[in-house]
Formats: structure tokens, sequence, C-alpha cells
């Protein structure tokens, strides 16, 4: 499979042809349907020759290297840089200062499914180049990863579409005999792997996890004798090369513009989460999937390995002392005495532990994850409107809107303290619900939602989008870009399973890319039957084509608002984007003119009008039973100003006590 990029369409660099675009790996128990190459036996050729040798006769740059397109002009926004030359933000954070570029994000990305201690990061210092239009490097950098380039916690702070990155690594002598697997939490848009000049790995889409067993191609000491069962102990080369080309290709980008201003802001290209080794057995747990009700939950576990089809799985639950064993990629249900359920009230969740074991008892993996008890569906209201009902109960889901973007690491946030920090704000402001807005977070993230208890309203990235366009449908988006977006859709789906907060999926917004609505709505609620689906959010406005009719909420969006969606039929009705109320805040804005639906001059007046809405939603919530609204939004992302706390998270502009008061009234309304 050729894995050099094309003139005319970055993105499509060894792409598969139509029809083929989910991957046979050819690798040993890759866990991904979209990584190809993996093992393979024929060593790849030197990637564009950047080894160690032609990285160290490489001299830096003297001006940004960003390579423009003729889709994609070189408008990219160049960071500041400091007294040494290095790129500063526009705008720091309180995590700024606290990021170890040898060390960052350190924390276990996978908080869901962990074995221990058997894992290192590689994150930190990593050789980088950009590379010109052709795909050949240019001039040696250095980079933090896993901040995209574009951040200014890279080092590199501007747009790069095509680049390279390379470092080296050490395998831990008391991995030996185990298999070692290379994860990536995301990369932007399209990865090729090789490992010590071996193909391992090529991925495709910006937003899900993927990982490759390397133990086949590490290095032994003696570069002569292989590395049979994981023994590599000699130095290690990894070499990935990313491709990128933002808003102006095929893939999903959500808000990511190659020109950002007003709703759209800042692309992040290549690698812009963790990148980590996990040593595992060579029977193993790959994947647990989790679902529950209100009295237990089922785990399947997908297994691999020799002897992974005779294996027993045993899951044991640590609250109660529950033991119950099943058989690999089956449901093994687990009833849970005195259950107690999960709510944004009581964020319980069960501890749990995964072990394979043969057929005669010997462990042969062990595995943990966390699971809450709970249910999400519709009900009828005594006056008989379809409603949204948590564990049994009508429930109103009431949240912001969450862009997820930061000033110093674009889509990356510097810390797990400060991923968190705005999932604690949204609880402090009274809110129960938290919609993720055209993007997919790391695992963390959901991590801290289940353990806050934030309701997650899921929005699946969008397809490229032309804003200045007249309103209305726009023309259906290339077969290739609906292949794209339908295999990202899935992945996601897959990745995200298990968290017990996500309640609500979304797979269009606004007519963003709309296509097919009714189908991909059908086919998502049969490919996770636990949680909702709103069709297209925002159904009344922008692009959106005519009402399909499909999932179970009907949702408007009113600017300020709140809107007045009535229930005409078997779904419930949500306000998916009211608010937009601005304040901008000198000493707290991104370079450019600061927007918003409704600029205020003061805090005070910004939190008079807050309430103002809040009181006028609570009334519109009693008298139409509306389920479920979403104020814009969580923070000012760039020029957009209309956020509850300044881009930088140092000041808050709606007082959070007022606010916190007028929100839970309003989720009071419209609950039992």
């Amino acid at each position: 499979m050729n894995a050099d990029a094309t003139d005319d369409d970055p993105t499509h660099a060894g792409a598969p042809q139509d029809g083929a675009t989910h991957l046979d790996t050819g690798a040993p128990d890759s866990g991904d349907a979209r990584v190809t190459g993996a093992g393979s036996a024929d060593p790849a050729p030197d990637p564009a020759g950047l080894d160690a040798t032609a990285l160290a006769a490489a001299s830096a740059p003297t001006s940004p290297v960003v390579s423009p397109t003729a889709d994609a002009p070189d408008t990219a926004r160049t960071a500041p840089t400091g007294p040494d030359g290095s790129p500063v933000a526009p705008l720091s954070t309180p995590w700024t200062a606290d990021v170890d570029p040898d060390d960052p994000l350190p924390e276990h990305p996978r908080p869901q499914l962990t074995r221990g201690d058997r894992w290192r990061t590689l994150n930190g210092r990593w050789e980088f180049t950009a590379a010109a239009h052709g795909g050949e490097p240019h001039s040696r950098e250095e980079i933090v990863v896993p901040f995209p380039p574009e951040a200014a916690l890279s080092g590199i702070g501007r747009r790069v579409e095509r680049m390279w990155y390379r470092r080296t690594f050490d395998v831990p002598a008391d991995w030996r005999g185990d298999r070692t697997l290379l994860h990536f939490g995301a990369v932007d848009q399209v990865a090729t792997v090789w490992i010590n000049h071996q193909l391992v790995a090529r991925h495709e889409g910006g937003y899900t996890p993927f990982s490759v067993d390397i133990t086949d191609v590490l290095r032994a000491e003696d570069p002569a004798g292989g590395a049979p069962d994981g023994q590599g102990s000699g130095e290690q080369e990894i070499v990935v090369r990313a491709e990128d080309a933002g808003n102006s290709g095929t893939f999903p980008v959500g808000k990511q513009a190659n020109r950002p201003g007003g709703i759209l802001y800042t692309g992040a290209s290549g690698i812009w989460q963790t990148v980590w080794l996990e040593a595992v057995p060579h029977t193993r747990v790959d994947r647990l999937d989790v679902t529950s009700d209100l009295t237990g939950f089922a785990v399947t576990a997908a297994v691999s390995g020799a002897e992974g089809a005779g294996a027993v799985v045993e899951v044991e639950v640590e609250a109660g002392g529950v033991t119950v064993t099943g058989t690999p990629e089956r449901p093994v249900r687990v009833e849970v005495p005195s259950p107690r359920p999960w709510s944004p009230d009581d964020p319980y969740l069960y501890g749990l532990t995964v072990r394979l074991r043969t057929e005669a008892g010997t462990l042969l993996d062990e595995v943990r994850s966390h699971v809450g008890l709970r249910t999400v569906g519709l009900v009828r209201d005594a006056e008989g409107r379809p409603r949204i009902a948590l564990n049994g109960r009508i429930t109103f889901l009431h949240g912001p809107l969450d862009q997820g973007y930061w000033p110093d690491g674009i889509y990356t946030a510097p810390t797990d303290e400060a991923l968190r920090y705005d999932l604690e704000q949204t609880k402090a402001y009274g809110f129960n619900t938290v919609r993720k807005h055209v993007k997919v977070e790391p695992a963390r993230w959901y991590h801290w939602a289940d353990r806050l208890g934030l309701l997650v309203w899921q929005d699946i990235p969008s397809l490229p989008i032309v804003l200045d366009n007249p309103p209305g449908p726009q023309a259906r988006p290339v077969d290739r870009a609906c292949a794209r977006f339908e295999a990202d859709l899935a992945d996601i789906v897959a990745a995200l399973r298990s968290v017990t907060s996500l309640v609500v999926w979304t797979p269009f917004n606004e007519g963003w890319g709309e296509y097919d609505t009714a189908r991909i709505t059908e086919e998502l609620m049969a490919a996770d039957p636990e949680r909702l689906v709103v069709a297209d959010s925002g159904v009344n406005c922008c692009h959106s084509h005519p009402d399909s009719g499909a999932g179970h909420i009907y949702d408007d969006h009113t600017y300020v608002g709140p809107g007045r969606p009535l229930a005409t039929d078997h779904r419930a009705t949500a306000d998916g984007e009211y608010g937009g109320l601005g304040l901008a805040l000198d000493g707290h804005l991104w370079p450019g003119e600061p927007v918003a639906y409704e600029l205020t001059g003061s805090a005070e007046e910004l939190t008079r009008r807050y309430v103002e809405v809040a009181r006028e939603l609570r009334t519109v919530v009693r008298h139409l039973g509306l389920s479920a609204a979403v104020y814009t939004q969580t923070t000012d992302v760039e020029n957009e100003v209309n956020g509850l706390l300044t881009y930088d998270r140092r000041v808050a502009k709606v007082d959070i006590e007022a606010a916190a008061a007028g929100n839970r009234a309003v989720i009071e309304a419209g609950s039992d």
C-alpha cells in the first residue's frame, strides 16, 4: 500500500480505494480495523531519510516552515516568541507553567482499562520537521508531544500540514517475555508509523485511538540478534509521519479551520494525544465493552492470543464481592447486590477486575475498570409528552456547550488538572450535563465526567463546512468524505461505548456535512441502543436539511433565546444551543475582533442577563415540557467571547453563585 502523499490531496496518502475504508492490518492483534501495514515483513523505505544522521545534519530553521497547498493557502497564525525565540501563547492558563516538556501529561491515558504500572509514556521532546508539498522534510526542530504544532506548548507555534516526528526509546528489561504494544491516543488526520525502519502502522482519522504490536520489530542489543518474544533490549527508534489538510480535505474536522475566525478556530495537526507503550501477555484482554442497567451490568471481553479461544473470563466486582465467570467475546452478566445507581447527584462507580484464565485456572491476564449503574430513555409525562428519563425518572439535561479548546495547547489541555477543571467549574455553575461540541476528548476527560457526575451529550465531529454560503442544505459531501465520516462515527462509538456518563449522541450539527440523516441516525441507534440520539442538533437553522423525524430528540437552536420547540411526535424536545451572551475582558482576549451573539459591557450586566434568560428558560420548561437545554458556552474560545469563563480560565465572567441558583431552578422545573 502506497504510503506517499498524492499531490492533489495530502489526506489521500496511501488511502484505500473507494469501498475499502476499513483496512485489514496484517499484524498480530493490532486491535484496530483502520490500522494497516503493521508487522510488515518487508522493511519500509527509509522514511524520507529521517534517521538520526540526517536529522543531526539538518540546520535549525530561520523562519517558520508551513507548506501551503492550492486548496489551503498559508494563513497560519504564528505564535509570538519569547526572549529565547520560542513560541509564547497569546494567553497563558494557570497550568501553562506546570507543563514539564520532558514529561507532559504523565497520567495513565486509558483509565477505563489498566494493567498496573506495566506501561510508559513516550510524551516529551521529539525531533520534528515540517515537510514541503512533495513530502520531503525541511530542517530539524524539537516538538513537545502530545501538543499539536499549532500550540505554543509544542514549541512550534504554527500550522503544519505534513510533518515528521522521531525519537528513540528503550523497552524496560522486566518486559522480557511479554508483548509490547504501541498506543496513540489520536493523530490528526493520517498517521504512518515506523519502528526501526520497519513500517508498523498506518491510521486514518484524527479522533480515535489506535495501537499496534511492535514486539517483532524491536532491536536486540546485538543488531543481528532479532527480538523474539518481546526481548528487545537495545535503543529503539520510532518515526511518525502525519498529514493533515485541515478543513480543505475530506476528513471530519469539527471546528478546526485553516483560516480561523468567528466560530471556527485554530486547527490541530499531527499528534495531539498521548503516545505510550504497554507490556501485555501473549493472550490478553484487548477491550472491554460494558453496558449497565439499574440492577447490574454486562461485560464483553475482546481477547487475542493463542489461548484466547478456550479461555475463561472472570469478572469480580469490588463492592459486594461478586464474582461471575463466562467466555470471551460474549456478555458476562453481573447482578449487583443492593445496587447503587449512578447519577449527577451521586456519581457512584463500581470498581471491577476482569481476569482471563485457562480452563485449568492459570491466570493469563488481569485488567481493571469501572462502571456506573444507570439507564437513559424516554417516558411520557403527565400530559403525555415525551421526556428524557435518567434511571427511570424524568430528568432535565442542562449544561454548557464545551468546545475543548485551550489558548496554550489548542486541542490538548496543558495538564490533567486543567482537563478536570472545566468539568469541575461546570458542576460549580449548577449544571448536570456537558455537551462536547464536534470534538472527541482524550479518555481521561470522560473518566472525570464519570467521576464528577456530569451527563455527556457527545457530538460526532463534522465534515468541513463553508459557513459563508447562504443558509440552507449544502451539496452532499463527496463519497470519500462520507466514507471517512461513517468510519469515524463507528470508531468513536466503539471507543466510548463503556463511558457511564455518556447518554446522548449527535451525528450532525446545524447541517454541517449532513447527508442521509435518517439512515445514519438509525444505524447509530442500532449500534448503541443504550443511549439517545439527536439526529441533527439545530435542525431549524443554518445548513440543516428538512427534519428527518429520526432519533429520540428534536432539537432547535435559538440565540439569544431560549427557544420554544414543541413536542409533535415520538421525540422529546431540546434547545440544543441558546445564550451566547458575551463580555470582552481586556487582558484575557485572543488576538482579533471579539464576537458574541449579544455583547454586554460589564460582569454585572452579563450576570443580570444570564439570570434573566435562565428565568425565561424555566418558564419554557414548565409550560412546554422541554427536556434539555445547552448554553453557549463554557469558556471564551479564541475570538468568541460568550463563555462563562475567559479563554485563559482566569476569570469567571458570570457570577457562579447567581448562575448556579438559576441553573438548578431550571433543572428542578424540568425534572420529577
